[in-house]
């Protein structure tokens, strides 16, 4: 398993172990379910060390793992290097180039236009371009062609940054000449991020909807165009018929989130579709649609549990950054405890699974230490 400790956690809830890649004082190390630790090897700076790595374990095994991958890059790895993998894994991932295309926001536009998805206008902003001859309506987002996290957070702490008429857009390519960043702008969607709902679906080899649930955000760090702090499991039917019939038109297999924004009259945009794993797979496991446990069963040859609607408001929070988006919502301190002692999934903590948070935090207020008396 390639990722975080949510992922970790949906497979442990449905009794499956990992043996897990993931950083040095990533709370997935330190799961009761992960029997074992590979040595990290960084998917977007080190990717054929990492095959190396991964080929190296599969073929040491009895039969053939399963993998799962929850990031861009590592949903990247895996589609790049698919046919050597399939060697050593057994694993479901959309065709190579519907991979490429949904992983990165311009080939996107381009795939969005040809097949008429309801996606908000944007363009590939060029070193040649200038703000107000872009056709597009402002305010307008600005984001990386493929997140990576480690080339954004010196830009912004969220997924974009807004940016509300033509002089700010030239301020900032200024600011961010020479820095090799590709980037997309695209029309903002008014409202607060709690208005962005999803759809989580698995569709096996056959094209048919193996399992899908829906969901909306309740807050983000920071507040705008921030990163998911706390989530809710939903039951809507319209989401659910935007969904499917995106997934029919792009012809995709295997697991996929796709993200929406009501605007002010209700209509639904579509922001992204993630051909992988994600943090929702953990709160939609509890709610009973546990999509990483069908497709270990399918690719195991084993019968599917019983197929349910999602149960509505199952709740997700991530404890280390909901506080901040919390407090940042003028909820008190007294009172997020007591909503986050009620919610079912919180990351990195569960009743028989308590210490990745803790044993995390550990390394990293060590790694400090070090890093002070050096």
């Amino acid at each position: 398993m390639i990722g975080e400790i949510d992922l970790v956690r949906a497979l442990a809830l449905a009794g499956i172990r990992s043996a897990v890649v993931a950083q040095p004082g990533n709370p997935a190390r330190y799961s009761r379910a992960a029997v074992r630790v590979l040595e990290w090897r960084d998917p977007w700076t080190e990717p054929e060390a990492l095959v190396e790595r991964l080929l190296a374990f599969g073929r040491a095994q009895p039969e053939r793992p399963i993998l799962f991958y929850d990031g861009d890059w590592d949903a990247l790895l895996v589609s790049r290097h698919r046919d050597e993998l399939s060697e050593a894994f057994r694993f479901m991932i959309a065709e190579s180039g519907l991979v490429e295309a949904l992983l990165d926001k311009e080939r996107f536009r381009e795939l969005a236009e040809r097949i008429g998805l309801p996606v908000p206008r944007s363009r590939r902003l060029t070193e040649e371009d200038e703000g107000d001859e872009l056709g597009l309506r402002f305010p307008v987002l600005v984001k990386p062609l493929t997140r990576q996290h480690e080339t954004w957070r010196p830009i912004a702490r969220g997924k974009a940054l807004a940016v509300t008429k033509p002089e700010d857009l030239r301020t900032l390519r200024t600011r961010l000449r020479g820095s090799g960043l590709e980037l997309l702008v695209q029309e903002a969607v008014p409202g607060p991020e709690s208005r962005i709902v999803s759809y989580h679906v698995y569709v096996d080899e056959r094209g048919e909807v193996a399992g899908e649930f829906t969901g909306r955000k309740l807050r983000t760090h920071p507040p705008r165009y921030g990163y998911s702090t706390a989530l809710e499991i939903t039951a809507s039917e319209e989401v659910t018929a935007a969904g499917r019939e995106i997934v029919r038109q792009l012809e995709l297999r295997g697991v996929a989130k796709l993200d929406f924004k009501r605007g002010p009259d209700g209509s639904l945009h579509l922001f992204e579709v993630n051909p992988r794993f994600n943090l929702w797979h953990h709160p939609g496991a509890l709610a009973g649609v546990n999509l990483p446990e069908i497709v270990y069963r399918d690719l195991v040859g084993l019968p599917r549990p019983l197929a349910r609607p999602a149960r509505p408001g199952v709740r997700w929070c991530s404890l280390a950054h909901d506080p901040q988006a919390a407090r940042a919502d003028g909820i008190g301190p007294a009172r997020w405890v007591a909503w986050a002692l009620r919610c079912e999934a919180k990351s990195g903590f569960a009743w028989d699974d308590p210490l990745p948070l803790p044993r995390a935090a550990v390394w990293r207020l060590r790694r400090r230490a070090r890093a002070g008396s050096s």
